[in-house]
């Protein structure tokens, strides 16, 4: 699955988020280790919503454009 995130040079290194996934932050030294921290943030952030959902009626609909 792909998704989108928003890489950010700061004075520490890099910053990286993923808009889709509200919280879903990290950062690294280096623009290579943002990049593996936030797909292991985004692992972590999916794995906890699942749970909380585990025993929830989860569906999906269509909204028209």
């Amino acid at each position: 699955m792909k998704y989108t995130i928003v890489l950010k040079k700061t004075e520490e290194g890099f910053s990286v988020f993923c808009p889709g996934l509200p919280g879903c932050w990290s950062q690294g030294d280096s623009e290579a280790e943002a990049l593996e921290n936030i797909q292991d943030a985004i692992r972590e952030y999916l794995a906890a919503v699942a749970e909380y959902y585990r025993d929830a009626d989860v569906r999906q609909i269509e909204i028209a454009g």
